[in-house]
């Protein structure tokens, strides 16, 4: 880990701290070895930096050119460009008059020359080659060149164990770009995080620079609650991505394994299933049932619905004014006009229907709206918007309670996602031969249709499950959820599903499907657009918007989706059914690191 330093030697009123504050450092380039154990941030010394920590100067841009904030100075500049631009027109213009010849300039005219002269160089330096330079760095990328080894492979057997290739570990030997040094201008900076007078969610505003406002932060942070962050990390993360987007006030990222399972034959096609998780076995098992469903011939999909929801709720004087803007809305021959409104909101957006619920003077209304390759909560509420204001012209007593009513309803278990759908409705199937189930299950078909009777259907109805009749669907869609970039607490519907399992040809062969009626997933928009997460989708040959078939990529993610719970599920009902579960999860899923003595 490196250094992160800080140096007091300004005032935070001081000239050199305004303009300090406004300016991008550069970033240091250094070569180091870099030791995992040494804290993110130390006390820094001006003479250990001279010696050991030898940096390249701060470049001297044009915003440098007065000790002022950078608004006063680009205010100066722009007033003194036009008022001197204004100034030497006027006098051309009376030398053309009087026929005074242009080569003669009296003194007032030289310093206008020399100040507008001035002023084009200031605004040219700043708004032209700073803006040339930011092209320029943000270009510049730094690789690690790391020599690969070939790893083990996990086997779907059972248990589900890993096999290493011995191989000899090489000193890797890579170029780091050295963490920023907290200066002396950074630490009165912190100073006033920590005493209040600098509002933490404001340090990329102010300073201009999202990863010092990440690392600034992050010590405030540590000298506030006197805790350690070291095991958090803070390089190697773009933090300009998410500004204004996906997360406020970083103080680092955390890292979570990327297992792929796979390959799984879906509709004739082969998709290696990226998932992100830290519980053990859960790839492992997820990739043994692909291998049967591989082994099988492929299972195949059907999309039934897409259309992502968002139910408003208003309110009447009366029950009587409810009930009647519920037959306005729920009459046919006013759906195109209400269509007409809400499309404007989007070129993707397409309102497909409305249903209504009343509860006493109260009116939810559930627009449902296909959404394109987005997963289109946004969207959907635009629109939604678009038409209370075209209602509330009809029924001007109709007071807006508030956008969403929960009737949509999202991110909470309700029988309404269950019964109706949200997002995308999918089933999956599969054949599974018997073969397959015993040799690759290590199992056999009449009891996994009598262990799935008994747990996922009367189980999960005796404990009173809602959309719940699965063994673990939760587990595969959150883990691909995360590695692609979706809203994971989208998982609670989104994991709605029930898995059905029948023996059919006389019992040779094990019919086993998955019907998820709300799958919420996007392809652009929110996390999508992350590193990390765009290079999952685009494993999975669904990165961004189809340009095509505007909409086909969110919906084959959907059924990839629906593809790998079943996976899951047929591995997971096939290792109870065999008894390996206790055993499999007590080898490979138990951590044996004292978490006391991580430090705090």
């Amino acid at each position: 880990m490196t250094f992160v330093s800080f140096l007091s030697i300004s005032s935070p009123f001081s000239p050199d701290f305004l303009h300090e504050v406004r300016r991008r450092p550069a970033k240091p380039d250094v070569s180091m070895d870099t030791d995992a154990s040494e804290p993110i941030l130390k006390p820094y010394h001006r003479h250990h930096h001279d010696h050991h920590n030898s940096q390249p100067p701060t470049p001297v841009k044009a915003s440098d050119a007065l000790p002022l904030p950078l608004y006063l100075t680009n205010g100066l500049f722009f007033g003194l460009f036009f008022s001197v631009a204004y100034f030497l027109l006027h006098r051309w213009r009376e030398k053309i008059r009087n026929s005074t010849p242009l080569h003669i300039i009296t003194f007032p005219e030289i310093v206008g020359i020399v100040c507008l002269a001035a002023s084009i160089i200031y605004l040219l330096g700043f708004f032209g080659i700073g803006f040339v330079q930011s092209f320029i760095s943000r270009g510049s990328h730094d690789s690690w060149d790391v020599e690969e080894d070939n790893g083990g492979v996990c086997s779907p057997e059972e248990p589900p164990a890993c096999t290493l290739v011995p191989f000899s570990r090489a000193k890797v030997v890579a170029q780091t770009i050295q963490e920023p040094f907290l200066s002396g201008d950074d630490e009165e900076v912190i100073k006033g995080v920590v005493s209040g007078t600098i509002p933490s969610y404001s340090l990329e505003s102010k300073l201009g620079d999202c990863k010092r406002a990440a690392a600034i932060r992050r010590e405030a942070l540590q000298r506030m609650t006197g805790r350690s962050m070291e095991g958090l990390p803070l390089e190697g993360f773009d933090y300009e991505s998410i500004l204004g987007q996906c997360c406020e006030m970083p103080v680092g990222f955390v890292q979570i394994p990327v297992g792929i399972a796979g390959p799984l034959l879906l509709n004739g096609k082969e998709y290696m299933v990226p998932m992100a998780t830290t519980e053990g076995c859960l790839v492992a098992s997820t990739n043994r049932g692909c291998k049967a469903i591989y082994a099988s011939g492929g299972a195949s999909s059907v999309l039934l619905k897409d259309a992502m929801t968002r139910a408003p709720v208003v309110r009447f004087g009366t029950a009587k004014r409810a009930a009647e803007l519920k037959f306005f809305v729920e009459d046919p021959a006013n759906f195109d006009t209400l269509s007409v409104a809400f499309n404007r909101s989007s070129r993707f957006g397409r309102l497909q229907n409305i249903k209504c619920a009343v509860a006493g003077k109260n009116l939810y209304m559930r627009f449902g709206c296909s959404t394109g390759d987005a997963m289109g909560m946004n969207m959907v509420s635009k629109g939604v918007q678009n038409v209370l204001d075209y209602l509330q012209a009809d029924f001007p007593d109709m007071e807006i309670i508030g956008i969403s009513g929960n009737f949509c309803s999202d991110k909470k278990p309700a029988a309404v996602n269950w019964i109706e759908g949200r997002g995308k409705s999918v089933v999956c199937e599969a054949i599974i031969k018997e073969e397959v189930v015993q040799k690759v299950l290590k199992t056999n078909i009449d009891t996994l249709v009598e262990l799935n009777m008994l747990k996922n259907l009367t189980g999960s109805a005796m404990a009173g499950a809602l959309g719940g009749f699965n063994a673990h669907a939760s587990n595969i869609v959150s883990a691909v959820y995360i590695a692609t970039g979706q809203d994971p607490a989208q998982n609670i519907e989104s994991s709605h599903c029930i898995t059905m399992m029948e023996s059919i040809n006389d019992g040779k062969d094990l019919h086993i499907s998955v019907t998820m009626p709300s799958i919420e997933v996007g392809t652009v928009g929110g996390g999508t657009q992350l590193a990390s997460q765009s290079a999952c989708l685009n494993l999975l040959g669904v990165k961004g918007a189809s340009k095509d078939s505007p909409g086909s990529n969110s919906r084959l993610l959907a059924s990839i989706v629906a593809g790998s719970v079943l996976a899951g599920e047929l591995s997971l009902m096939s290792a109870i059914a065999a008894g390996q579960l206790v055993r499999s999860h007590m080898k490979y899923n138990r951590s044996s690191k004292d978490v006391s003595k991580i430090p705090s």
